[in-house]
């Protein structure tokens, strides 16, 4: 019976084990999604560009899907690069319609220099 319990602990801690490893996802997977979430990104900005209440919102929902990629990467580099990103774009916030052109070009440096860093990576 104690053979039949330590068995099935086991085969608990083993499944739950390779499900962990299943939420993870590879670097080429990675280096792939990251770009698509800053273009998208970026059409929003321009788009929003008179909506500052819409600009933080799609700074906010973009940030969120760069720190779940950032949760997910099996690549520490990448994983580091994008949480700092996602950080950065978490702390902007537009107030007006003034600050809007401020925002888009603090996003573009800022992607600007993600980009190198997950090119670099992803080599």
């Amino acid at each position: 019976m104690k053979r039949m319990l330590a068995m099935t602990a086991a085969a608990a801690i083993l499944l739950t084990g390779c499900s962990e490893i299943n939420n993870t996802i590879d670097k080429a997977q990675a280096c792939l999604e990251a770009p698509k979430i800053l273009t998208d990104l970026g059409a929003e900005l321009t788009r929003l560009k008179d909506d500052p209440e819409a600009m933080n919102k799609a700074l906010d929902d973009s940030a969120a899907k760069l720190n779940d990629l950032a949760d997910k990467a099996s690549n520490t580099t990448i994983k580091e690069a994008t949480d700092n990103l996602a950080a950065e774009l978490g702390k902007i916030n537009v107030s007006s319609v003034n600050e809007a052109v401020d925002t888009v070009q603090k996003v573009s440096s800022e992607t600007v220099t993600y980009l190198d860093e997950l090119r670099k990576a992803c080599t």
